[in-house]
């Protein structure tokens, strides 16, 4: 028999990083999707009596447009947020594996009620459950210590993997409000353009505590390269010397003219 709810725990929701990185309604999508896959057939999958709930179709389900469904289901995918099987059909993992745990836990309750089922070798009722985004329709260990909110984001876009408890007390200092967590990340991930190389960049927890992604961008441009004047034969054989890497003992022009021309298309190619 189906069941008629489902077990939803906010906490989950709301620290779900890849969840974070969507829209707000892209999010309100999900949740839909969500409740449709519990009432699907196969349990977690996208479906309807074992046919594929199409885009088209779930606009018309959800009261959307084609467009806004196609745009916020790239969202959700580029998010990892949900998984598609060969046929086309979106599942969750996590609704899966709950599913899984839930009949493992409901098989073990009967063969433990009744002394007339049980069985002479034991049962194993351990099924390993792993945590992913997927869903938040499953329940929470309390021995694990959510990570705060969009903290994974910063720190993969800053990538100095230093000092990350610090790191993590400087974060939840901060006080995150509209698109803040946005600009953080963004910053981060510019700073790391800007500078390469991490042993240039300050630990993650001084670039925190000292509110860097106020500050402004600055990317050190590398010197031009000088341009070897080509004026005389011992020019144009120097020339043709550095920029190009060739021996001009061994070259086969026919005159300095010929060099001095082949060094320059050089440097139009070099230059596209």
């Amino acid at each position: 028999m189906k069941r008629p709810s489902f077990q939803f725990y906010p906490s989950d929701w709301l620290r779900d990083t890849a969840l974070r990185t969507c829209s707000v309604a892209a999010r309100g999508l999900w949740i839909d999707m969500i409740c449709y896959m519990h009432e699907g057939s196969p349990y977690g999958y996208l479906k309807v009596n074992n046919k594929v709930i199409l885009p088209q179709n779930l606009a018309r389900m959800v009261g959307l447009t084609l467009d806004e469904v196609q745009g916020y289901l790239h969202e959700l995918n580029d998010a990892g947020v949900y998984e598609i099987d060969s046929g086309g059909s979106i599942y969750s993992k996590r609704m899966i594996r709950d599913e899984v745990l839930r009949n493992k836990r409901a098989e073990g309750g009967k063969l433990g009620g009744n002394p007339n089922l049980k069985v002479k070798h034991k049962v194993n009722l351990e099924v390993k459950q792993i945590i992913t985004p997927s869903s938040s329709s499953s329940s929470s260990s309390s021995n694990i210590k959510p990570m705060p909110i969009g903290f994974d984001l910063f720190w993969d876009a800053y990538d100095k993997k230093v000092g990350k408890p610090n790191s993590l007390k400087a974060w939840s200092k901060i006080a995150f409000k509209d698109d803040l967590l946005q600009k953080i990340v963004e910053k981060a991930s510019l700073d790391k353009k800007a500078k390469p190389d991490n042993k240039f960049r300050k630990d993650p927890e001084r670039w925190l505590k000292g509110q860097h992604w106020l500050d402004e961008v600055v990317i050190e441009q590398a010197p031009e390269e000088k341009m070897l004047p080509l004026g005389t034969d011992a020019q144009i054989e120097a020339a043709y010397r550095i920029e190009c890497g060739g021996d001009p003992t061994r070259a086969r022009f026919n005159s300095y003219q010929e060099m001095r021309k082949f060094v320059q298309e050089f440097r139009d190619r070099k230059g596209k």
